[in-house]
């Protein structure tokens, strides 16, 4: 059986050997990772991107180069008995070949189908979107691991339903790959907040305005910096929802969302941490209330050019799966666990100590861990760091530990690189608007009343609790704080400049 005398060209030649090849090393790594059970990662791209990428390169050379056999045949005035094959089914040769080239199709058709199937699932795993970039989405990947949507897939929230967010993705995923490809991003990587899809469009999915929200209790427990690590707990009721099912949405803090209203602000920074206007709209009965900032001198040809965005979920909770804990609040958590030991003097102080230094690698800020750690323990307390190592290597491997779930300094990635604006202890959240100065003209303020969200009904020692009456609360007391300073102040002006 002989092939057509075009196909015999270098070109065509190592066409046919490039796909073979591929061919070949596709259904060999298909098969072994059907047989051993692995098909993501980096096996998954080699077998439905890279080799098939590959493949379909040999199979392009192949034409190319018969097209260019018959061009110099052309250009040498080579003369032939037909100008183009001629297929004769009499002929038995002629058949096998058209069988095979028809087989060869039908094959080729349905493993691009297999292939684009997979590659497709592919794209859309968290392996896919997590390990593939190495270090450049490693703090994002550690993170969503320990959040509450770890079992939520990326695409779920990040893409969504329909193909035109599947597209976008895709066109914004190649840019991604230049970027880490040629070193382009930034450290740390920017959160793209102004072109996320709507979260009615993804956290509504699971969470809608419509479900009832029932208030919460929530303790929160807090260790001081003394030599006892002293426990002092706080038990808040979230007032999520309102007091009674049947009010819906019309009271608590998801009042923002409620389908009936249409509350809009207009940001003056990039993170939309500065809110300088606010409206509020009663689509029922159509009344409307502008707040604005006093301090802020935002003028009306100023507020024509800036964006007037819809308050959605986001818009509090905007680090629902990726968010990196300050030190105060992981070494708590920490403690609290018991994979930092409380009965170790001085640890509360000593690891914030450590956890608040800027350190150049991830490696160093471990070595320095230990070191810092056995260096205080035996300097200030001898007889316990002869008797008691191991509540030391505990303390040293759950600091270790809560460093690389919360900093990465390859990245630059810390609390501080992205706000969160759910409460408002390191960042204003709340109080973007609810600081008593965005005023309407009428004189009426966003009120910053802390009871419109929580009420305190416990707080203090353990031991000597101080709890609420039954449908009251407490005012707030900041332990070592006996003059009341934080009355005087935002808590971000404290506890964002200090951790």
């Amino acid at each position: 059986m002989k092939l057509p005398k075009s196909f015999y060209s270098w070109t065509t030649a190592i066409g046919a050997a490039l796909a073979s090849v591929s061919l070949f090393l596709i259904i060999f790594l298909f098969l072994l990772s059907l047989i051993l059970g692995e098909g993501s990662g980096y096996s998954g791209l080699f077998i439905f991107m890279v080799l098939p990428f590959f493949f379909v390169i040999g199979l392009i050379l192949m034409p190319f180069g018969i097209y260019r056999k018959l061009k110099r045949e052309k250009r040498d005035k080579v003369k032939r008995k037909y100008k183009f094959p001629v297929v004769d089914f009499n002929q038995p040769n002629q058949r096998k070949i058209v069988f095979i080239f028809s087989f060869s199709t039908v094959v080729f058709l349905l493993l691009t189908a297999v292939g684009g199937y997979e590659a497709f699932h592919l794209t859309e795993s968290n392996e896919f979107c997590g390990k593939l970039c190495h270090s450049v989405m490693e703090p994002e990947y550690v993170a969503y691991q320990h959040s509450s949507h770890a079992k939520v897939a990326c695409v779920e929230c990040h893409v969504g339903a329909g193909a035109d967010w599947y597209v976008r993705s895709k066109l914004s995923g190649l840019y991604q790959v230049y970027s880490v490809a040629f070193n382009k991003y930034p450290t740390p990587i920017a959160t793209p907040i102004h072109n996320l899809r709507p979260a009615r469009e993804t956290c509504e999915e699971c969470h809608w305005p419509e479900k009832f929200y029932s208030r919460q209790l929530v303790v929160k427990k807090h260790y001081l910096s003394d030599e006892n690590n002293t426990e002092w707990d706080i038990n808040l009721q979230m007032k999520t929802g309102p007091e009674h099912a049947g009010r819906g949405l019309t009271e608590g803090i998801h009042w923002h969302i409620n389908p009936d209203i249409r509350v809009e602000y207009v940001s003056t920074d990039a993170k939309r941490e500065i809110i300088s206007w606010v409206k509020y709209t009663n689509l029922k009965t159509g009344e409307e209330l502008v707040f604005q900032d006093e301090g802020s001198n935002l003028k009306q040809e100023q507020l024509d050019t800036l964006e007037i965005r819809t308050m959605d979920c986001l818009d509090c909770h905007n680090r629902p799966s990726h968010d990196y804990k300050s030190p105060m609040s992981f070494v708590n958590k920490a403690i609290s666990s018991g994979v930092i030991p409380q009965e170790l003097p001085g640890i509360k102080s000593l690891a914030l100590g450590i956890m608040t230094l800027d350190f150049p690698s991830a490696d160093s800020a471990m070595t320095y861990i230990e070191v810092a750690v056995n260096e205080y323990y035996e300097s200030s307390y001898e007889e316990l760091f002869a008797e008691r190592k191991d509540l030391i290597e505990k303390a040293i491997s759950g600091l270790q530990l809560e460093f690389s779930r919360n900093i990465f300094p390859g990245m630059k990635v810390n609390w501080k690189a992205y706000p969160n604006q759910i409460g408002h202890l390191e960042f204003n959240g709340c109080f973007r608007c609810h600081d008593d100065q965005h005023k309407d003209d009428k004189g009426q303020i966003i009120s910053m009343d802390c009871n419109l969200c929580h009420t305190i009904i416990g707080q203090g020692v353990p031991d000597t609790l101080q709890v609420a009456n039954y449908n009251s609360s407490l005012e707030f007391v900041h332990p070592n704080d006996p003059d009341q300073y934080w009355k005087e102040m935002l808590c971000v002006d404290c506890h964002g400049d200090m951790y």
